[in-house]
């Protein structure tokens, strides 16, 4: 038990606390077989819980049990998918955007077999893939010794105004952006360039559309949004089709939008 204990503790120092079979073969010096061998015991014996196949994760002193032994879930990420960040709702109840809690956690990612949804120790963490090129505008944060990526305030904007559904629909995605506005962090300079570095015209006419009625029409943000409006008519929210055209803006608002 004392070199079980001895040899955990050398995974978690130089693999963190979420860890593969290939990850503890390495640290141990040990083949694959012997390493899955391994772990399968030290979790029948309650050390280790397997998250899925081939993934497990060290269980604390004071775990009462293996059901959920992850106080920080985010740790996973970088297990679950390559290449990517917490994002969209998620991002924006880290960034202090909201205060509307999700219990789903939202991952934006450039993998193209990435998952849509994944539950793994009763989350889902729901996948949204995107180009490498828009895969930007992230920050490092640190769960426990887990490195861990994700969008920051300005990116977190843009990207929910470049698919709501990232941020639980457009009326709660409006409210973050209100909230961002207030916000330590607002930058409206690096939000009209991020949003133009997307390079999608929906998201400019949507942002330009919020901006012209939270801060005016002189404002930077809305004559910067203005200045680079695309052809073609696009909407508010994708998932209401129709509502009333604002031709400044080429934009269909629904009915049931609230100012």
């Amino acid at each position: 038990m004392a070199r079980a204990k001895q040899l955990i503790g050398k995974i978690i120092r130089e693999k963190g606390e979420v860890f593969t079979v290939v990850d503890a073969a390495i640290c141990l010096d040990l083949s694959s077989d012997d390493t899955a061998k391994t772990l399968a015991r030290w979790a029948k014996q309650g050390w280790l819980t397997r998250l899925k196949r081939g993934l497990y994760a060290v269980v604390p002193i004071d775990a009462s049990s293996t059901g959920r032994v992850l106080a920080e879930p985010w740790v996973l990420i970088p297990q679950l998918f390559k290449s990517c960040y917490v994002g969209g709702w998620s991002a924006a109840e880290h960034w202090g955007l909201t205060e509307q809690i999700f219990y789903d956690i939202c991952v934006v990612s450039d993998s193209a077999r990435v998952k849509k949804t994944q539950r793994v120790q009763n989350i889902n963490f729901v996948a949204t893939k995107v180009g490498s090129e828009r895969l930007f505008g992230s920050k490092v944060i640190w769960k426990n010794s887990t490195k861990v990526m994700v969008s920051d305030p300005h990116k977190t904007i843009v990207d929910m105004l470049y698919d709501p559904r990232l941020g639980g629909g457009i009326q709660h995605v409006v409210d973050c952006f209100r909230e961002y506005q207030k916000s330590e962090y607002r930058d409206f300079i690096k939000l009209g360039d991020y949003a133009e570095r997307m390079r999608s015209g929906a998201i400019l006419k949507r942002l330009g559309f919020l901006a012209e009625r939270d801060l005016g029409r002189e404002h930077v943000l809305t004559a910067f949004c203005a200045k680079a409006l695309s052809q073609g008519n696009t909407y508010l929210d994708p998932k209401q089709k129709g509502g009333r055209l604002i031709t400044r803006w080429r934009l269909f608002v629904p009915d049931s939008y609230k100012e």
